[in-house]
């Protein structure tokens, strides 16, 4: 499974992936180096304009080097964390003045240097010097774990290690840089956090999550189970006088109650007709299935969290593979389940 997985994506790479980055495919090892400081904690969107002023501005280690401290921290202005800042000038003096601004071409020796982690020591050495090591980073956790059905919490002590060693089994160790980018590409691109591209994903018939329609449970991440305030969107799955309906299993609230399709999100999603309509096929493939209604968001407020969120009602021509593997029940038998209050205070205007 692991050698599928890695030849499927590595072949999406070369045929499909037509993401552009201006550090895509780059083999200075500067110009990578920075590209990954500036993206630590910052989206693309933001990052790539900053990229592209420090490349213009320090188009060399040497140039940023000699830099004015104010100078730096200027062009870096807007982009916080300004420690990354304070880090990268330091790193370029040092390569500069130790290493005559050859940087180094090894994992051990990278990862001694300031600032540098091991995702950021791994991007260098596989994308610079073609080094096999794996990068992990959010969609690297997203795209194993879904693939893999892995119900560990990426953010935990034993998650991590166990991520990064599949990681590790699954990179290409002839293409290592091609392959890191592959995967970073693929979980920015197809294996979104939300909405993800599953009904057009080649790797859609080994993938674990969607086999089981748990896409939308996974990765798993236990700082998520500890938010303050949660978004909840329930879909209501209606076929032939049935709902959709499951118990909750996981370590969670409302364990061992029963919920509908649930899917949480960081914030609040402004759904629409259309946005359910996009949501649908691209998630599950349904191009076909009439929104009956979109209710209006509600509010529960527990001791330690507060959890916000809508139902929204489909009634579906048939049961797609993708939910296949869930239980249904007749609408009239509802009323006997266990629910929480926050789905009972719903249900009341159905079953008066």
């Amino acid at each position: 499974m692991e050698k599928r997985f890695t030849g499927k994506l590595m072949k999406w790479h070369y045929q499909k992936n037509d993401r552009q980055m201006p550090w895509k495919g780059e083999k200075d090892p500067y110009k990578i180096w920075l590209s990954e400081i500036i993206l630590q904690q910052t989206r693309v969107a933001q990052g790539l304009g900053y990229y592209n002023r420090f490349i213009h501005q320090y188009p060399t280690i040497f140039q940023l080097a000699k830099a004015k401290d104010q100078d730096v921290y200027k062009l870096w202005e807007g982009l916080g964390y300004y420690n990354r800042c304070k880090n990268l000038l330091f790193t370029a003096r040092q390569i500069v003045k130790d290493r005559k601004g050859i940087f180094p071409d090894q994992y051990e020796d990278l990862l001694a240097l300031k600032g540098i982690g091991p995702y950021t020591a791994a991007a260098i050495a596989s994308f610079a010097y073609n080094l096999p090591y794996a990068v992990v980073d959010g969609n690297v956790f997203r795209v194993l774990s879904r693939f893999f059905g892995m119900d560990i919490a990426t953010d935990s002590a034993d998650g991590k290690k166990i991520f990064s060693e599949l990681a590790g089994k699954v990179l290409s160790v002839k293409e290592p840089g091609a392959f890191n980018q592959a995967i970073m590409d693929f979980g920015a691109t197809v294996c979104k956090p939300f909405s993800p591209a599953c009904s057009h994903c080649p790797l859609q018939k080994e993938c674990t999550a969607y086999q089981e329609g748990r896409v939308n449970q996974l990765p798993i991440k236990e700082k998520s189970l500890q938010r303050k305030n949660r978004w909840f969107t329930y879909f209501l799955f209606e076929y032939k006088g049935q709902w959709l309906v499951h118990e909750r299993k996981a370590n969670d609230i409302w364990q061992n109650l029963f919920e509908f399709y649930l899917v949480e999100t960081d914030e609040q999603v402004k759904w629409d007709e259309k946005t359910v309509g996009n949501w649908l096929d691209e998630q599950i493939g349904i191009r076909k299935a009439g929104v009956k209604e979109i209710f209006q968001t509600q509010v529960q407020q527990l001791t330690h969290q507060q959890i916000k969120g809508q139902f929204i009602r489909i009634t579906l021509s048939s049961i797609p593979p993708f939910l296949k593997k869930y239980p249904w029940q007749r609408i009239d038998k509802i009323r006997e389940l266990p629910f929480p209050k926050f789905i009972t205070g719903f249900l009341a205007s159905f079953f008066p």
